[in-house]
């Protein structure tokens, strides 16, 4: 299965949201979904 967003996508957004960015805002700009956030979060 080909995964749509990199490692590295996954990393830089969970540090952007570190430094303050709100989830809702983040997930809007990179188009992905708040549960996939959360998701990628827990592990």
């Amino acid at each position: 299965m080909k995964k749509r967003f990199t490692e590295e996508q996954v990393v830089g957004s969970l540090r952007e949201t570190e430094v303050g960015m709100p989830v809702a805002e983040l997930c809007c700009n990179d188009a992905f979904s708040e549960a996939s956030y959360y998701l990628w979060h827990s592990n």
